[in-house]
């Protein structure tokens, strides 16, 4: 599983630095372990040795968001792909580009929809549902529910359709 093939070790760092340049969008260090480790290009070690050694010889950065770090393409990281990218094997950049659109998708959605709940008393929960755009917020509502499973659902039903959810809302708040 761990390699001393120097070949293999540039190939995985290489991996790495594509991923983070085709999704374009930094990560976490959980959301690229999580994309690795699916598609087994590499054990769990080797991405943790390899982010680092990656950080620490700048080729990538990271930046701090609400307590969370985020991984990004360094201008040297993309400098070092475009120059060295034919030595990732064009069925892996294939696969690689399928996966982190899918993943862009997802990420995107995710952090676009938001919706959350929390415990207010012993009866009372308190949902959040916000749409944002460009970091601003351009829906915000805020529910008073009764029992928790009230606010799982509502929440589970935004995250799987907010656009007619939200139409409808502004449908009802617009027409006479």
């Amino acid at each position: 599983m761990f390699t001393d093939n120097p070949k293999e070790l540039a190939q995985h760092k290489l991996l790495l630095l594509y991923i983070l340049d085709r999704i374009d969008i930094p990560m976490t260090n959980s959301d690229i372990t999580q994309l690795v480790l699916e598609n087994n290009y590499m054990n769990y070690f080797m991405v943790q040795q390899f982010l680092s050694e990656l950080v620490a010889s700048k080729f990538l950065e990271f930046t701090t968001k609400d307590g969370n770090e985020y991984y990004h393409l360094s201008k040297a990281g993309s400098e070092t792909l475009n120059f060295f990218i034919d030595r990732i094997p064009k069925e892996v950049k294939e696969k690689i580009d399928t996966m982190t659109e899918k993943k862009k998708e997802e990420m995107i959605k995710e952090t676009q929809i938001i919706g959350n709940y929390y415990k207010k008393n012993d009866a009372e929960y308190i949902v959040n549902l916000k749409v944002i755009e460009n970091d601003i917020t351009l829906f915000n509502l805020s529910l008073n529910v009764v029992s928790n499973k009230q606010a799982k659902m509502i929440c589970k039903k935004w995250k799987e359709n907010p656009q007619d959810i939200y139409k409808k809302i502004l449908d009802l708040l617009t027409n006479n």
